[in-house]
């Protein structure tokens, strides 16, 4: 089994206003083998000194195999030369088990400002293309390297936005000047190695997602790079909700704890955070801000999220006890109010939800509730009930999705789980990426003793969305485990991503 191998490498001179930079950039294919892998790329310049530079995810093959790209910039200054001709190889790592592409132990060489060199035997294939479209980008630029034997005489891509529904087609171009034209650099076109640059531009514009594939039409036929038959898809920043029952101040070592969440937040890239349990002084009734919990971890963000806070009743004697939501994207309205028949603050049973409606950019309105529910003995069914109408009196066609996510205090596969299930108007959307066997008989197809299975799931945290909603699931995760960030409260908290449908 062939576990790792080069796709491409970059090797440009960039001279711009901000000046001069060597850019390196490696893709690599490399076999699923499963989490906790690393990839690296080991590399050396004209000084001999090896660095090693850590590659980062793309995307996943249809066959098994994933991209991986590692980038590097050097910029030229008096006391630093940049790297110049470098030497390479790529090296996959799980479990203390290496994998190596090094060119039999001999290494790869490409030289300094040489442009692009494809490590495959292929006719052509695009080079440099990431999987996301940055927010605001209405063009996006593509480059296609063509081996120059191949005779080239037209490179054609053709591209959709709406699932092929459509098609596009957009002609690249080849021009000798094309590195000095896109970034001032002096390598040649077609360069030493034989391979030649054709480029062009998509109009995207508001675009949520773009997939194509190239088509190359030579004097030896015409060949496809459709990416190992699965296309090029390109996107806008996937959505991501978490949520965590903080415990209301009664952690040790709280503040580093806070910090932790912070940590959390802003190294997974989360849009929106619905937190439980949020504690802040009693202070007679009154609150203390200055101590409330959301807003603490909030100040630990290098760019502080829209926050929306509200309390529901005394908590562990001392502590007003609420709900939050910090959102990446400003709010366009939020509300809160009791879902229990109670609204006395000396009664733990007296429930408030708060809500907020985000508007994500590419996607559109999400309706976003933050939930603390009692346990079916002390008032789930009816709390839910009013929780349940809520949404639904909010959901209107200019909302995306509704998301409802927090501590509801009843477990998978119970009965109150259950009644949830059967008002057939939310999906759990953690239990559909980590067990979707389970969801599919659950939510799907209505198996008895479905719920049976998921005895042993423990969760009482959820994440619920809409049915019907125009995102889907496609990645999530426990966080706040000793594996991942380390224990911060009684409850480990999740994280859904999402992507529009």
């Amino acid at each position: 089994m062939e576990f790792i191998r080069f796709v491409y490498v970059k090797n440009v001179i960039a001279r711009t206003v901000h000046g001069t930079f060597q850019e390196l950039e490696f893709a690599v294919q490399v076999a699923n083998v499963g989490f906790g892998k690393r990839v690296d790329i080991h590399w050396r310049g004209e000084d001999g000194v090896w660095q090693v530079t850590p590659a980062e995810f793309r995307c996943a093959l249809p066959d098994g195999m994933e991209v991986w790209v590692a980038e590097s910039v050097w910029p030229l200054r008096r006391e630093v030369s940049i790297p110049g001709n470098i030497q390479f190889a790529a090296c996959l790592e799980q479990e203390g088990v290496r994998h190596w592409d090094s060119r039999f132990g001999q290494n790869y060489r490409v030289d300094a400002d040489s442009g692009v060199l494809v490590l495959e035997p292929v006719a052509a294939r695009v080079a440099g293309c990431r999987p996301w479209l940055a927010d605001g980008l209405v063009s996006l630029p593509l480059e296609v390297a063509v081996r120059r034997e191949m005779g080239a005489e037209a490179v054609a891509v053709h591209w959709s936005v709406d699932g092929w529904a459509t098609t596009q087609v957009a002609q690249a171009y080849f021009r000798r000047d094309h590195w000095d034209r896109s970034v001032g650099s002096n390598a040649r076109n077609p360069n030493r190695y034989g391979w030649e640059i054709w480029a062009t531009r998509l109009p995207v514009q508001r675009a949520y997602r773009v997939e194509f594939a190239v088509e190359c039409r030579t004097k030896h036929g015409t060949f496809w790079d459709n990416h190992s038959g699965f296309n090029y898809r390109v996107e806008r920043r996937k959505f991501r909700a978490m949520t965590l029952n903080l415990h209301t101040y009664q952690e040790e070592e709280q503040a580093q704890k806070f910090a932790q969440v912070a940590r959390a937040i802003q190294e997974l890239g989360i849009d929106v955070v619905c937190l439980q349990e949020v504690g802040e002084n009693w202070n007679d009734g009154a609150g203390d801000w200055e101590s409330n919990a959301a807003r603490i971890i909030n100040s630990h963000l290098p760019q502080p999220y829209h926050l929306h806070a509200d309390w529901s009743h005394l908590g562990f004697e001392r502590y007003r006890e609420g709900l939050a939501i910090l959102s990446r994207h400003p709010f366009v309205f939020t509300d809160a109010g009791y879902v229990s028949a109670s609204e006395d603050p000396f009664d733990i049973h007296a429930r408030k939800v708060v809500m907020a409606q985000v508007k994500v950019p590419y996607v559109g309105a999400v309706n976003v509730f933050s939930v603390h529910l009692s346990w079916p003995s002390g008032g789930f069914y009816e709390q839910f009930e009013r929780l349940r109408q809520w949404a639904e009196a909010r959901q209107g066609p200019e909302v995306a999705a509704t998301l409802i996510a927090g501590d509801f205090n009843v477990a998978v596969g119970s009965e109150a789980y259950r009644h949830m299930v059967d008002t057939r108007q939310f999906e759990d959307q953690f239990l559909k990426i980590q067990n979707s066997d389970a969801f599919q008989q659950v939510f799907r197809r209505r198996q008895d003793g479905a719920l049976r299975q998921l005895a042993n799931d423990g969760r009482i945290d959820y994440l619920w969305l809409n049915v019907g909603a125009r995102l889907r699931a496609v990645r999530a995760e426990e966080i706040f485990t000793p594996e991942r960030y380390g224990r911060v409260s009684d409850h480990t908290g999740y994280w859904v991503e999402f992507e529009l449908r």
